[in-house]
């Protein structure tokens, strides 16, 4: 089956097969939250990246082998409500920004700054700090070397614009000088984006619009 990144609450996962990564996303929980299961093909080891909500499904699609830790993109607590849970399940690693930790009420074993490398088996996923959203955000920029490049970006890039600064211009800014400086100038149009709501994107859907988000403020 072809990868859409189409998913939703209550629905089947969905499998993004790489040579050397595999990616299943999930939808969890009231605000329609997705969660991504990262698995190195050559350890079968797991990373998970935001245990939003409803541990019982994660749990499920996590399976028998566990995982070795999760990375929280953010503080918002839509992004976390079932990380205490999958934590005491797995006894998994928890990795967030630093500058978000606090604010996330499951300790964080491994604080994250921009340009760490996080790694689940042979892979290597890069942290990007992005601040706007929230002080300490991070994406995680897996550099496929078999193909384009995959980020994981949160709640800080979606599909139509950046994420939700409160209409506050200060933030705005500082959000997007971050999106465009740490992920559209540094990655090709092919970068495929999961986002932490909603359907998936590429950067080159994106960055014919990057001067209407802008104009707009949002």
């Amino acid at each position: 089956m072809t990868y859409t990144g189409e998913v939703k609450v209550g629905g089947a996962a969905d499998v993004h097969e790489l040579k050397d990564l595999m990616i299943t996303k999930i939808a969890v929980g009231p605000m329609d939250n997705n969660a991504y299961l990262l698995r190195c093909r050559a350890t079968d080891e797991q990373l998970l990246i935001d245990a939003a909500n409803d541990a019982r499904t994660l749990l499920g699609m996590i399976g028998d082998d566990g995982i070795a830790s999760v990375v929280t993109t953010h503080q918002h607590g839509d992004h976390w409500q079932a990380l205490a849970e999958v934590v005491s399940a797995t006894g998994a690693r928890t990795y967030a920004g630093r500058d978000d930790a606090e604010g996330i009420p499951v300790p964080t074993d491994v604080l994250v700054d921009d340009g760490d490398v996080i790694r689940v088996g042979q892979v290597e996923l890069t942290a990007r700090h992005l601040v706007g959203h929230t002080p300490g955000s991070i994406a995680l920029v897996y550099d496929d070397p078999h193909g384009h490049p995959h980020v994981f970006t949160g709640d800080c890039l979606f599909p139509g614009g950046v994420g939700n600064t409160r209409k506050d211009p200060a933030a705005f800014a500082r959000l997007i000088h971050d999106v465009e400086t740490k992920i559209f100038g540094t990655l090709p149009d092919e970068t495929w984006v999961y986002p932490g709501h909603g359907n998936d994107t590429t950067l080159g859907a994106e960055r014919p619009h990057l001067p209407e988000w802008h104009a707009r403020g949002w």
